[in-house]
């Protein structure tokens, strides 16, 4: 009986310190879920069963993801429909930015309506991402003005913001900016943030945006369609981001760039491999930071050993995409969004 125990317990151990199986995706299954002529960059989940979105025309909506219902609404600002590129959530509030001057930025208001919380008027603005840390800090990035990238921040839960003064962050360079393809070149990890812009630089914060140094990387960024379109981090250490030139799509030379330091180090990733041009990086969920998955109006690609290699999984062109679980995402693009299921 003795020796029966003993061997029960050995199994039991060595179950119980193996390692998960590594998951690695072969297909992608892809069911539409909204279709309009609305262009859609920007989707957030603002809790398990709904995704929230804004686009072109003044649209915004929610998709319960359970039940697969669409409700939609338009948001007007005298006689302009914005064109919304940037939301964020918290558990109390949907936010949606617009591009292009004037800047106007929303929030879920008290009586089903949204509630105007920031406006800026101007040559050059443009806003192109939104954020959270936590339900009371956010962050929004613009292109620069008056020679400094155009950075404004909330500490009330997004009732009030405050746009930061050149004195207080690095020293701009003329035209940098940020794309506003798809709501992420903006990543919140902790106290931490990093943005990444047209010129392939990185702004970055560890201190909830009080203080600002420069990451230089690597990345292509010599012509004005080039640089950073997009950035992800599975934890504060491991990061991953993408971009190209969307007017040479196929290039795929120095557009893929990851980190294992927060960022104080970034290395060119895959080069001269596919993918090439994409708008949107995400990483799968539960995957040790090794799988994921990149979209743009080139397609799906995925890889899972943290982009050393790549495999197109579809040809289906989408802006952006977020990840509901580790294997059920929602990408969104021209007059669509649709549910992404990898097997």
């Amino acid at each position: 009986m003795r020796s029966i125990l003993a061997l029960l317990t050995i199994l039991i151990l060595a179950s119980c310190c193996q390692e998960p199986k590594k998951q690695v995706f072969q297909s992608v299954a892809v069911t539409p879920v909204y279709e309009d002529s609305v262009s859609v960059r920007a989707i957030t989940f603002l809790d398990g069963r709904t995704l929230a979105f804004a686009g072109s025309n003044g649209v915004y909506g929610t998709v319960d993801v359970n039940s697969g219902q669409v409700r939609t609404s338009t948001q007007y600002y005298d006689s302009i429909t914005p064109s919304f590129r940037a939301v964020g959530g918290t558990t109390e509030d949907f936010f949606m930015l617009s591009i292009e001057s004037p800047a106007l930025l929303y929030k879920t208001g008290n009586k089903g309506q949204m509630e105007s919380v920031y406006t800026e008027e101007g040559e050059g603005v443009f806003y192109d991402s939104l954020a959270f840390w936590n339900d009371t800090e956010g962050i929004a990035v613009g292109d620069t003005v008056d020679g400094c990238l155009s950075i404004i921040i909330t500490r009330d839960g997004g009732t009030t913001w405050t746009k930061l003064e050149c004195s207080d962050l690095p020293k701009g360079i003329e035209g940098e900016g940020a794309f506003a393809a798809s709501n992420s070149n903006i990543v919140t990890k902790g106290s931490k943030v990093w943005i990444g812009t047209t010129e392939g630089r990185i702004y970055f914060s560890a201190d909830k945006g009080v203080t600002w140094d420069i990451q230089e990387t690597p990345i292509i960024s010599g012509e004005p369609t080039q640089g950073i379109y997009s950035m992800d981090f599975f934890d504060e250490s491991i990061g991953f981001a993408i971009g190209g030139d969307y007017t040479q799509p196929d290039s795929n030379k120095a557009n893929k760039i990851k980190t294992v330091d927060g960022g104080k180090t970034w290395q060119l990733i895959a080069d001269g491999q596919e993918p090439g041009y994409k708008s949107c990086v995400q990483y799968v969920p539960n995957s040790n930071g090794e799988a994921l998955v990149a979209i743009g109006f080139t397609g799906i690609s995925y890889s899972s050993d943290g982009g050393e290699t790549w495999k197109q999984m579809s040809e289906e062109p989408f802006f952006t995409i977020r990840f509901l679980n580790d294997s059920t995402a929602f990408a969104a693009g021209s007059k669509r969004i649709a549910k992404l299921d990898f097997k």
